[in-house]
C-alpha cells in the first residue's frame, strides 16, 4: 500500500488504517479474540500499518486486544491510542458501567500512558490523542505534559480528537501536534469550512474517522433499516426514522458514483477523502478481513478535476438531516 506523511515530523503511515473500536464496543456483534487478532495481523500482511484504539473502549480491553495482535509486528506498525477519561473511577475495568469522566489533568494523563504502554505491550506510544478537550484543564497544560512523555520517550507524537480549530492553534503553539482526528466523509463534511483549512496552514495531518459514514456509505442499509438497541446507530439521529429515509438520497448518490466508476461504494468513500488533501488518512474500522480489501482497494479510485466539482456540486444540494451523536455526546466535541 501507498503510504503518506502526518505532520511535520514525519510520521509515515499506510494511505488507509483500520480503526480497532469496532472489534470490542458500539457495533456487535463481535468476534472471538482469535478471529480479531488474527485479522488484525492479516491487516498487516494486507499493508496496513497504521492501528487507531483509545484508553476508554471498552475500558482497556479493546487495547488489550490490538496489543497482542501487533506485538509481533510492532517495529512495523503505527499504533494510535487516546487517553482522555478517568479509568480510576473504575477499578474494575470488566465492568460495563458508563460513563466515565473526562479528565486530561497531568496526573491522570500519566496514569493513563502507564496504562496503555503496558496493555498494549510496548515500550512507546506511536500518536497519543487527547480523545475529547477537558472544559476544566487548559489545553496548554495537556500540551506541556505530553510535551514531557515526548522527552521521556514514552511518547513519539501527538494530536487532538475532535478538537476546534482555536483549541487546535492552542496547542499546536506549545508543543508540536502531528495529527488532528474528527468525523469526516460523504455524509459529514463540517470539517471542511475551518478546520481543514487551519490543519493546511499549521501542517498538521488528519486522520477521519468514520469515513463511511458508519458504515452507511457501504450500501448495506436502505430506508427501512432499523438498528438493534445494543448498536450505537441506534441511538444517532441521522440514523433514526424519518431522518434515515431521507438520507438515503445520498447514500444513492454514491452507489450511482459506484456504478460509474465500476466499484463499490465504500471503494467510492474511501478514494473521496484521500483525493481531498494528501495529508488527510482515513482509519475506517470493521470487524472483517474482506471489508479491510475492500477499504484499502480506495486508495487506487481516482477522481478527475472535473469529477470531483461535480461530487461538490451535487454534495452541495444534498441535505443530511439529524446530529451525528446523541445530544449529550454532541456536547462534548469541538466541531
Amino acid at each position: 500500500m501507498k503510504t503518506r506523511t502526518l505532520g511535520k515530523d514525519g510520521l509515515t503511515v499506510s494511505a488507509v488504517g483500520l480503526g480497532c473500536m469496532g472489534f470490542t464496543q458500539s457495533y456487535p456483534p463481535y468476534p472471538d479474540r482469535k478471529d480479531a487478532i488474527a485479522t488484525i495481523r492479516r491487516a498487516v500482511d494486507l499493508g496496513v500499518t497504521f492501528f487507531d484504539t483509545a484508553e476508554v473502549y471498552s475500558y482497556g480491553r479493546n487495547e488489550e486486544l490490538v496489543g497482542e495482535a501487533l506485538q509481533p509486528v510492532r517495529d512495523q506498525v503505527v499504533i494510535a491510542t487516546k487517553f482522555g477519561y478517568d479509568l480510576a473511577e473504575m477499578p474494575d475495568l470488566t465492568t460495563s458501567a458508563r460513563p466515565v469522566s473526562l479528565s486530561s489533568r497531568p496526573e491522570t494523563i500519566r496514569r493513563a500512558v502507564e496504562g496503555s504502554l503496558h496493555r498494549l505491550r510496548t515500550d512507546h506510544i506511536d500518536l497519543y490523542y487527547q480523545h475529547r478537550v477537558d472544559p476544566n484543564v487548559p489545553v496548554e497544560t495537556v500540551a506541556e505534559t505530553i510535551s514531557e512523555l515526548i522527552k521521556e520517550g514514552k511518547v513519539l507524537h501527538w494530536g487532538l480528537s475532535e478538537a476546534a480549530p482555536a483549541t487546535v492553534r492552542r496547542a499546536h503553539a506549545v508543543c508540536p501536534l502531528t495529527a488532528v482526528q474528527s468525523e469526516y466523509s460523504l455524509w459529514y463534511r463540517k470539517p471542511e469550512a475551518e478546520l481543514l483549512p487551519t490543519l493546511e496552514e499549521l501542517g498538521i495531518g488528519f486522520v477521519p474517522f468514520s469515513p463511511l459514514g458508519k458504515a452507511i456509505l457501504t450500501g448495506r442499509f436502505n430506508r427501512d433499516t432499523k438498528f438493534d438497541k445494543s448498536d450505537f446507530r441506534s441511538a444517532i439521529p441521522r440514523f433514526q426514522g424519518d431522518n434515515l429515509k431521507h438520507n438515503m438520497e445520498l447514500v444513492e448518490y454514491v452507489e450511482k458514483l459506484a456504478r460509474m466508476k465500476q466499484t463499490s461504494p465504500a471503494r467510492i468513500a474511501i478514494g473521496w477523502l484521500l483525493a481531498q488533501k494528501p495529508w488527510i488518512v482515513p482509519i475506517p474500522g470493521t470487524k472483517r478481513i474482506e471489508r479491510i480489501e475492500e477499504n484499502i482497494g480506495g486508495e487506487d479510485i481516482r477522481f478527475t478535476t472535473e469529477e470531483l466539482d461535480d461530487i461538490r456540486r451535487h454534495l452541495d444540494r444534498i441535505e443530511i438531516r439529524g446530529g451525528r451523536y446523541p445530544e449529550d455526546q454532541e456536547k462534548m466535541t469541538g466541531l
